[in-house]
């Protein structure tokens, strides 16, 4: 490799990693306020619901992320000569599989993690005011919330390798619609 296409190279991953720097802290920023200021006025059971799929939605993005790596592109240009939808996207997105995993499951996976976080410290005061509890739950509602999280992630792993192609696929058609 020569030095002019090291120095492009260097400079793609750069712009790489500023893109997702900056695109992880605006998100961060609007995704906790709203949440924090959703979460702050809503009764319990609702705020536990969205505690729950901003869980599921980390992990679904973690499953994309693993299911983007481990898919066999080949598959996919049999299904494009046949003109299959979302066959086309779904090689975009197998080639370009570290920025999609590192999109799926470090920002939008970690995000949801840091949320889920902070949800449950607000529901954990609640719970606590509500029921005058002496105790701190918090302890407890985030090792609830972080085993949901680490055993969804591990399942949602064995469910990525099994179903690589499919769940690419169906990305692709998502990802490809016009």
């Amino acid at each position: 490799m020569s030095n002019k296409e090291e120095s492009k190279k260097d400079n793609s991953e750069l712009k790489w990693f500023i893109t997702v720097f900056i695109t992880t802290f605006i998100l961060s920023i609007v995704f906790s306020y709203i949440s924090t200021n959703a979460i702050s006025g809503l009764p319990i059971l609702p705020a536990i619901l969205i505690l729950i799929l901003t869980i599921f939605v980390g992990i679904f993005f973690d499953i994309v992320g693993v299911a983007v790596t481990v898919a066999n592109e080949d598959e996919f240009h049999a299904k494009a000569t046949k003109k299959v939808k979302g066959s086309k996207t779904s090689i975009k997105l197998i080639r370009n599989s570290s920025r999609v995993a590192n999109i799926c499951a470090d920002v939008i996976g970690d995000i949801c993690g840091v949320l889920s976080g902070a949800i449950a410290a607000l529901i954990s005061l609640k719970i606590t005011e509500s029921f005058n509890i002496e105790f701190d739950v918090q302890f407890i509602i985030s090792a609830v919330v972080a085993s949901l999280t680490v055993s969804g992630k591990a399942i949602g792993k064995n469910i990525a390798k099994s179903n690589a192609t499919q769940i690419v696929h169906i990305v692709g058609k998502i990802i490809g619609q016009k």
